[in-house]
């Protein structure tokens, strides 16, 4: 029998969280069972593995907002496929951009929720490859973020507010890992957060093997239509599974002390895994041999050649993207992180950014999005409005020619 897909990336059968499920769970149901609960973004990997791990808990009111239409689906083929592990009173999928006008009027229709996270993020380091990319990223994961936290300040709301973060906000090399660092200002320290009542929350994690966009789904894809694999060398990152991601979320959202960040207790010496190696071991769970290759145009050529010998063409390529830096890390040496009294998560306290400058950048960057003559859109213009918050990411930015675009 062969091993989970997901034990490739993470080098574990089962749950890294499962003794701080076990050890939660009657906080887990004291603060779910029989709440109001909304999530956004619900219907992608780690929204929706949070979304069952939420539904198991029987909540009154489960609501799952995504622009995804397609993804709400599959969504609700899956909660409808477990009907003995889940109940929910009122449980609903709502196809809303949770900046939009819709999303106001659904809020402003509903009593106060207890227990509210957000999923939703433009997440690809690949988007900062044009500023236009860049701007659309940080309307979704900062303006929007601050509109909504101010209509659910409209709406009584005085519970939990989750957001999810990222690893690659702490010392950010891409946009996208700043932005998220910016989020978590916006967050915690914007005067929207201040005008927002109740617990505010977020985490920081790793990557999700085998989630929906991943370089590693892009292997399984791959493989369906018979094209060459391809890794960066010498590039290491953490794992998690996606049941992993949604217990980790749920903890966070539903148990974290106020204003902390909840990373996972991994070790770099143990849990960082090299791409390559991941590749190569996703391969012989297959039945195939790597073939290395280093021309793109050559392991194209010889993808169906290799599968009939039982090889498979993998690229190995140069790290030389724009964002992409060679291993990742939850925290700075500047945060400080303690024991929030579960055996493998720990919580990071928020370090905070000077508010005037958090609002800066978010009047700055609405500026941007809503008035096409506020002067010229540029690279160096948006990462000059994440230095007002993160003047370390002048020097922590990994700029280059290339971008993930480029490489198959």
């Amino acid at each position: 029998m062969k091993q989970p897909l997901h034990q490739i990336a993470t080098g574990r059968a089962g749950s890294l969280f499962e003794s701080d499920i076990a050890q939660s769970e009657d906080a887990l149901r004291a603060a779910i069972t029989g709440k109001r609960v909304l999530a956004i973004g619900g219907a992608g990997s780690i929204g929706s593995s949070t979304v069952l791990q939420i539904a198991m808990r029987q909540p009154d009111t489960l609501h799952v907002v995504d622009q995804n239409e397609n993804g709400l689906a599959e969504l609700v083929r899956r909660l409808r496929s477990q009907p003995d592990i889940w109940s929910v009173r009122d449980f609903q999928t709502l196809p809303l951009d949770y900046g939009s006008a819709a999303m106001r009027h659904l809020l402003a229709s509903q009593t106060p929720y207890d227990l509210v996270l957000n999923f939703a993020a433009l997440k690809h380091v690949r988007s900062e490859k044009d500023p236009f990319s860049t701007l659309q990223m940080f309307d979704t994961n900062l303006l929007k973020q601050e509109r909504f936290m101010g209509w659910l300040a409209g709406t009584g709301f005085a519970g939990r507010f989750f957001t999810v973060s990222t690893d690659k906000a702490a010392n950010p090399s891409s946009m996208m890992g700043a932005s998220k660092r910016a989020m978590e200002h916006v967050l915690f320290n914007s005067s929207a957060a201040a005008a927002l009542p109740g617990i505010k929350t977020s985490a920081r994690f790793a990557n999700v093997a085998f989630s929906n966009g991943s370089l590693l789904q892009g292997f399984e894809n791959r493989l369906a239509r018979i094209e060459p694999l391809a890794a960066p060398r010498d590039t290491r990152r953490y794992f998690v599974s996606l049941q992993e991601s949604g217990e980790l979320c749920v903890l966070a959202a539903a148990l974290a002390p106020d204003h902390t960040i909840v990373i996972p207790r991994l070790d770099p010496e143990k849990h960082l895994v090299t791409l390559q190696e991941i590749a190569e071991s996703f391969l012989r769970h297959h039945g195939y041999e790597p073939a290395h290759y280093a021309d793109e145009r050559e392991a194209c050529a010889a993808a169906r050649i290799e599968a009939q010998r039982g090889f498979w063409p993998l690229i190995l390529t140069v790290l030389d993207t724009s964002g992409e830096k060679p291993y990742e890390e939850f925290m700075t040496d500047r945060e400080r992180s303690r024991e929030m009294g579960l055996p493998n998560l720990r919580v990071v306290d928020y370090l905070a950014a000077d508010r005037v400058a958090i609002e800066a950048m978010l009047r700055e960057t609405e500026m941007l999005v809503n008035d096409v003559s506020a002067g010229v859109l540029s690279k160096d213009r948006l990462k000059a409005l994440l230095a007002l918050v993160e003047p370390g990411f002048l020097t922590t930015h990994k700029d280059a020619a290339a971008n993930l675009d480029q490489r198959l």
